[in-house]
């Protein structure tokens, strides 16, 4: 008779009994951390369309409008390790389903404010709820799957959060034109709710008694971290790319936050993020790569419109076609990448994804406007379908053997090297395509400029790319090395 694992003691299996009943509860359970990933990654990129419309509904500057978006982003990249390490401490199903009803409730407040500060009020206190979707759906796999499955969970998520980034902007015009822009944000509430159902009816309960004594959260630890972060992102969104005095200061307040943030996690008893994993060079060249890599496919988005336009002449509608194949690549590429992860393992498929990425990147930058729209959406393709394999291969390569009281921080760290990344992308190779176009308004620049704008710009992207190829080989080189015993290191 066939055996099975349950808590770790070989017994013998019963054919079928309760078989059909786990299996459901597990892809419901899956559903659930899907709908949250959706929805989190949904929320970030939906707004951005409705801001001239809040211009002119609320008769505010640009300046102040943004803040709708720049709120929610900041939110997540500021309290997304924090909150991944409550969850560790006050249960993740717990602090997972407070996300959820947070998030639902202040998805409601945002569809009804009356005036635009509450509206952005409203939209940190959604990103707070989305910190805790995104920071805990991946720490839940391990609880949710069996481990030889791990990779096709993690890209099915990387396939939800790809596509409810990508998604956003369609989504949002369809929305701001049938029903108004309050429908930006209402359309989560139906939603949330039926995540938080789901959630709450298959999600395994939260595990007593993990850490052999009680962990006290690190608050002086997750300001200082929070303010930091909070910083950095600031530094990157103000200014659109045009760095000024504001900027520099932001950023020098960001070296001194490191600084002090290092410092604090040395004198707590339990620190927020102990510093010596940082030595673990699997997982520090991981981060790496993550924040790198999500730098690249921002890039895509930021610079994809402006060439579209500028360099091919294509109508809004023509533009918003060829933008949605990188969803529907998205969405086709990650479950048959989980699949690889599980099959090849996560390293080969991460550098093969790593490869792929490389390769569409460079012919982007070589590829001349005469190749027209096949020779932009080639490209994409292969550079989309090779982050669908990284994101797979990456997070089951941090997540699969995390301890699990410590399985939320882990995974808010990797998001918040994704999130970083992201900034990162949208403000420094923004201004990498302004420069190389030479053109002081790149909205009227002429159609070569924009064609060798950018050329130059994934010319970077891919050099950026071949730098996370060596950051991960140098880093299995190190893990290598260290598996060793100390005298043949020595030689």
């Amino acid at each position: 008779m066939e055996l099975v694992l349950k808590r770790d003691i070989a017994v013998p299996a019963e054919p079928n009994v309760g078989a059909i009943g786990r299996t459901r509860s597990v892809r419901w359970a899956l559903a659930s951390l899907s709908l949250s990933m959706l929805l989190s990654a949904l929320g970030t990129s939906i707004a951005n369309v409705g801001l001239p419309t809040l211009a002119s509904t609320f008769d505010a500057p640009f300046q102040d409008v943004q803040w709708v978006v720049l709120a929610y982003l900041l939110a997540i990249t500021a309290l997304i390790v924090g909150v991944g390490r409550l969850g560790d401490i006050v249960g993740r199903r717990r602090l997972l389903l407070g996300g959820v009803a947070f998030f639902t409730l202040a998805s409601g407040l945002s569809g009804f404010a009356p005036t635009l500060w509450l509206l952005i009020t409203a939209r940190a206190a959604q990103g707070l709820g989305a910190a805790i979707m995104m920071a805990l759906t991946m720490a839940f796999v391990a609880e949710t799957v069996p481990k030889a499955r791990t990779g096709s969970a993690m890209g099915l998520l990387g396939m939800m959060s790809a596509i409810g980034t990508a998604l956003g902007p369609s989504l949002g015009g369809a929305l701001i034109t049938g029903f108004g822009w309050r429908a930006l944000f209402l359309v989560n509430v139906p939603l949330g709710f039926l995540t938080y159902v789901l959630a709450h009816s298959h999600l395994p309960a939260d595990r007593q008694g993990t850490t052999p004594t009680p962990a006290r959260f690190d608050v002086p630890g997750t300001v200082v971290l929070a303010l930091t972060l909070a910083a950095y992102a600031l530094a990157m969104t103000i200014g659109r790319g045009q760095f000024g005095p504001l900027n520099i200061v932001l950023l020098l307040a960001v070296a001194l936050g490191v600084a002090a943030f290092a410092m604090v996690e040395t004198k707590v008893a339990s620190p927020l993020i102990h510093l010596a994993m940082f030595g673990d060079p699997a997982l520090s060249t991981s981060l790496i790569s993550n924040a790198l890599v999500s730098t690249v496919m921002m890039t895509t988005l930021v610079v994809g419109p402006f060439y579209l336009t500028r360099a091919l002449g294509l109508d809004p509608a023509a533009i918003g076609l060829v933008m949605s194949v990188g969803p529907v690549v998205a969405a086709l590429s990650g479950i048959p990448a989980g699949r690889f992860v599980d099959r090849f393992g996560a390293r080969p498929v991460m550098m093969a994804g790593l490869a792929a990425i490389a390769a569409g990147a460079a012919a982007l930058s070589i590829l001349p406007a005469t190749f027209a729209i096949p020779g932009y959406l080639a490209p994409i393709v292969v550079v989309t379908a090779g982050y669908a394999l990284f994101q797979a291969a990456n997070n089951t390569a941090v997540m699969a053997d995390v301890p699990p009281d410590r399985r939320g921080v882990i995974s808010g760290m990797l998001n918040l090297s994704r999130n970083l990344g992201l900034v990162t992308g949208a403000s420094v190779m923004g201004a990498v395509f302004a420069l190389a176009s030479a053109a002081s308004d790149i909205a009227t620049a002429p159609t070569e400029a924009v064609a060798s704008g950018m050329r130059v710009t994934f010319a970077v992207a891919a050099g950026l790319i071949l730098l996370a190829v060596v950051i991960a080989l140098a880093g299995r080189v190190l893990v290598a090395r260290l598996a060793l015993p100390n005298d043949a290191r020595e030689r």
